[in-house]
């Protein structure tokens, strides 16, 4: 038998290749034979570590199931759920919920660890278990529409509310810093966690179901490009006209109506895996004024403090009047981006509204800088923190009308 050395390169692999090639037909017993077996051996073990091979994704796992068995679609439905249901987790367009994933196994003998593979699923057992799944507000969530009407709901909170997870993105997609207190944010200190975080879900899901005319490129969301879009406010469509510049830059905005408990006016938030950046408004206080400062301070969020890591900002914009010491820098300076694009310092300093402001004097200033009236009054109430002023410009009632609001 020729002398044999540990295979430590890819010329030994190859070298190992070539000499098993020549011994293939050597006779059993001689030294040959014993030859090819060592190699044989040292190629295996070489293999098995240079080019280990990789699970199978949870959709190919399946439909390999389903060959070996002579599944056909239908007969995943008790697994997976409806015909729609299957069809979208097969065409990967739903990741796999954890009901699915016990499902699946338990049923069909497919590995739990293929299942879960899939970093994007719903199945990464380890980040939902500090959930507590029964905390989440299931009874408005499914009179709302937001998860499935069951018998029983709180008791299947878990499985519900994974669905829900999956068409949001997967747990790669909920924003987990939201589920630990956080007084550096601008959130209401009677606001529920919980609450706080299916509202987000749900506007992550609602941005999925949404195609954009444009893709987000980093550093494209500039003082300069807000205020520009601050000039649709002055049409009658303003926001209708907001929301499509922000799709043709590869932004969603969504407006999801809030649920009880969130005090929540908007939000910033980044989609699966660094995708297209989401603004999602509450629309709360249906205001012309409210939507413009909301949509251009969460805009200022996604330019100046995305960074590719998963963010999430959430705004209750009442505490801008009662301003915290501790409050997230951040925040200051979304707000400074957000005046300053609607009426910029120097252009204030000559309107004289302050101290003699009118509704002739506030409508004169709007046309002259080309932005809603409403912008203008809402920013004298604010800064004189005379907050019954000049109701009649604020557009009250108008931006619901105009967006496709998810209730």
């Amino acid at each position: 038998m020729a002398r044999i050395t540990p295979i430590r390169t890819e010329a030994d692999h190859k070298a190992a290749l070539a000499r098993i090639d020549a011994l293939m037909d050597a006779v059993a017993g001689t030294s040959e034979a014993d030859e090819l077996s060592v190699l044989a051996d040292l190629v295996e073990a070489y293999e098995a570590k240079h080019f280990p091979i990789e699970l199978p994704t949870p959709i190919e796992a399946i439909r390999f199931r389903m060959e070996q068995a002579g599944l056909e679609p239908r007969d995943l439905e008790p697994y997976i759920g409806s015909r729609g249901k299957v069809s979208e987790v097969l065409s990967g367009k739903q990741p796999l919920t954890l009901a699915m994933i016990r499902a699946l196994h338990t049923h069909l003998g497919i590995p739990a660890e293929v299942l879960v593979a899939d970093a994007s699923s719903a199945g990464n057992i380890a980040e939902t278990s500090s959930l507590d799944w029964g905390r989440f507000p299931i009874n408005e969530m499914a009179k709302r529409g937001w998860i499935r009407s069951v018998a029983s709901a709180k008791a299947k909170a878990e499985d519900l509310i994974g669905e829900l997870i999956a068409s949001a993105g997967g747990m790669k997609a909920v924003p987990m810093p939201l589920c630990r207190r956080n007084d550096a944010m601008r959130q209401n200190a009677k606001t529920d966690t919980y609450a706080l975080l299916a509202w987000c879900l749900k506007a992550l899901a609602a941005s999925r179901d949404q195609k954009l005319a444009g893709s987000y490129k980093t550093g494209s969301i500039t003082l300069e490009l807000l205020t520009e879009l601050s000039k649709l406010s002055a049409h009658e469509d303003g926001p209708k006209r907001a929301r499509d510049a922000m799709s043709g830059l590869g932004v969603h905005l969504v407006c999801v109506s809030h649920l009880p408990k969130t005090y929540l006016d908007g939000a910033a938030l980044r989609g699966v895996d660094g995708g297209a950046p989401i603004v999602a408004l509450t629309l709360r206080y249906d205001r012309i004024d409210n939507f413009w400062f909301s949509l251009l301070h969460e805009l200022a969020h996604v330019g100046r403090h995305f960074n590719g890591a998963a963010e999430a900002f959430v705004d209750d914009f009442s505490l801008r009047e009662a301003p915290s010491r501790h409050e997230d820098p951040r925040e200051n300076e979304a707000d400074e981006w957000a005046e300053e694009a609607l009426i910029s310092r120097d252009l204030w300093a000559t309107a004289g509204l302050t101290s003699h402001a009118s509704y002739s004097g506030i409508i004169a200033f709007s046309q002259r800088i080309g932005v809603h009236p409403a912008i203008v009054a809402g920013r004298v109430r604010h800064q004189t923190r005379n907050f019954r002023a000049f109701a009649p410009l604020l557009g009250t009632g108008e931006v619901r009308k105009q967006l496709e609001v998810t209730q």
